[in-house]
């Protein structure tokens, strides 16, 4: 029976014990590790000893210091440009379309049927000459009724005038004579416009289109018949940005090219500009014209049109990637001597821009011809006197 009791005791004791060690080993252990922290301030100064005598950090280049290298800054390799001097011409380019400098369809003014046509397509017509003429027997007799009718008034008021110089007549009746007269001349007036508008005549120097019409078709007010193109002179008619309407007045000259003619350049000048702008494209109708002596030139056609403002023989142009902009202005970054005659530095300079053109920009004061500026690697300069090296991208390979 005492054996049932001693075995609960012994593992009570066992259990207490190991406990005790736990709390033993845990209040052991902090003071341990306080003992190395109260010593580091002791070895603090012997590794700061050696940073300020200059020692280097890890991973410090050779020769640098603590605020950075000992020796001179390394050069910035840049990529460089020459400031040229070239003949640079202001113009705008556009498009627009080819039209005759006259040009009209003709149509009747009165229905009839067409008896005539005296001009074979395509052939060129002179100005007043016949081209169509329509059934005319009706006014024709019209017109011979009228020239009986005022025969007969002018006989009337002329015998009304003898009567009247006799008293044998009232006034009332030379009065009615008068305005029977007048009736005839105006129904005859009637009957020869009439008969007029049955034939249609060239209204100007042109070639006829094709026509559209045979002989005998009967043809109601408005059809119509064929074309009339005086394509002598043609105009170009294109639209230039609001911008331009400075620049662009008659007189100038412009080059105009055609898909239909590739390789050729012809020469315009501007004839008119429309004094409206269009308030939906915000541009200018501008009007030129193009001899065409040799009606190579069609209405209709696609051209490509530039207007030219002006000619600078000796403008001074740069690369556009040699421009920097910052802050509402532009600069360049020049190369200039440095102390030796052997280092170049870098220098910013303000410019004012002229004319652009695709890849080159037109500097009006700045820089002068000869000069080195830039086009890449400006944003490694941020300051002036840089040290700078030219990267040579033109060498061979192999060297």
């Amino acid at each position: 029976m005492a054996s049932k009791f001693i075995y609960p005791v012994i593992a009570v004791v066992g259990i207490a014990a190991a406990s005790g060690a736990a709390w033993w080993y845990q209040r052991k252990s902090p003071a341990r590790t306080e003992a190395p922290a109260a010593s580091a301030p002791a070895a603090a100064p012997a590794a700061a000893g050696p940073l300020g005598a200059g020692a280097q950090p890890p991973g410090a280049p050779a020769g640098a210091g603590p605020s950075g290298p000992s020796g001179p800054a390394r050069p910035v390799a840049v990529e460089v440009a020459k400031v040229q001097v070239a003949r640079l011409v202001d113009d705008a380019q556009a498009v627009g379309s080819l039209r005759s400098r006259q040009g009209v369809m003709l149509r009747p003014e009165v229905s009839g049927r067409v008896t005539q046509l005296n001009f074979r397509d395509g052939e060129r017509v002179l100005k007043g000459q016949l081209l169509v003429q329509f059934d005319d027997q009706l006014p024709q007799a019209q017109i011979k009724q009228s020239l009986a009718e005022l025969s007969i008034a002018q006989a009337n008021h002329k015998r009304n005038q003898e009567l009247l110089a006799q008293n044998f007549v009232s006034q009332r009746s030379l009065d009615e004579s008068a305005a029977n007269l007048e009736v005839a001349q105006a129904k005859l007036a009637l009957a020869r416009a009439t008969a007029e508008r049955l034939r249609i005549f060239a209204p100007f120097d042109a070639i006829a289109g094709i026509r559209s019409v045979n002989v005998g078709d009967y043809l109601k007010d408005g059809t119509d018949i064929v074309n009339l193109e005086d394509i002598d002179a043609v105009f170009v008619d294109y639209r230039l940005p609001e911008r331009f309407q400075g620049k662009v007045k008659p007189g100038l000259k412009a080059t105009v090219e055609l898909d239909a003619l590739p390789g050729r350049k012809f020469e315009a000048r501007v004839q008119a500009v429309d004094p409206l702008i269009d308030a939906n494209g915000r541009s200018i109708g501008v009007r030129a014209t193009i001899p065409n002596r040799d009606l190579q030139l069609r209405p209709g056609m696609f051209a490509r049109v530039s207007t030219v403002f002006g000619v600078r023989e000796r403008a001074t142009i740069l690369p556009e990637e040699a421009i920097v902009p910052q802050g509402g202005k532009v600069f360049v970054i020049k190369l200039v001597p440095g102390a030796d005659q052997d280092t170049l530095v870098s220098q910013r300079v303000e410019v004012k821009l002229g004319i652009r053109r695709p890849g080159q920009v037109e500097i009006v004061e700045g820089v002068k011809d000869g000069e080195t500026v830039v086009i890449a690697g400006q944003q490694r300069l941020q300051r002036d006197g840089s040290p700078v090296r030219v990267l040579e991208l033109n060498r061979p390979s192999g060297n």
